[in-house]
């Protein structure tokens, strides 16, 4: 299942691993190990963030997905699954049944 995973480094923790020149190696390791589909970076409340696609084929995986900035950046995680286009339109028929009984 495809998940948006949202990483957010607080400033504290990154302006150390960005001086002490850790930052970009643990974040590229990081990110090796996962191999997502995407990942893209902003600032999200004053903090640096990022917005990771990833496929994941079972719940535990969270765990090898989060640990890695918990630990090296005391990072927040946060999981959202999502659909592509196609996902959606396979999702048609349940939608319309959904209308017929709720709506």
């Amino acid at each position: 299942m495809r998940f948006l995973v949202k990483v957010s480094i607080p400033n504290e923790a990154a302006n150390k691993a960005i001086r002490d020149g850790t930052f970009a190696k643990t974040m590229s390791r990081a990110l090796d190990e996962l191999k997502p589909e995407a990942v893209y970076f902003s600032a999200i409340d004053g903090q640096r963030t990022g917005f990771i696609v990833a496929d994941m084929k079972d719940a535990h995986q969270m765990v090898s997905v989060a640990e890695p900035w918990f630990l090296a950046f005391n990072a927040s995680v946060e999981f959202y699954p999502a659909m592509t286009p196609e996902d959606l339109q396979r999702g048609g028929p349940d939608m319309e049944r959904a209308a017929k009984t709720y709506g």
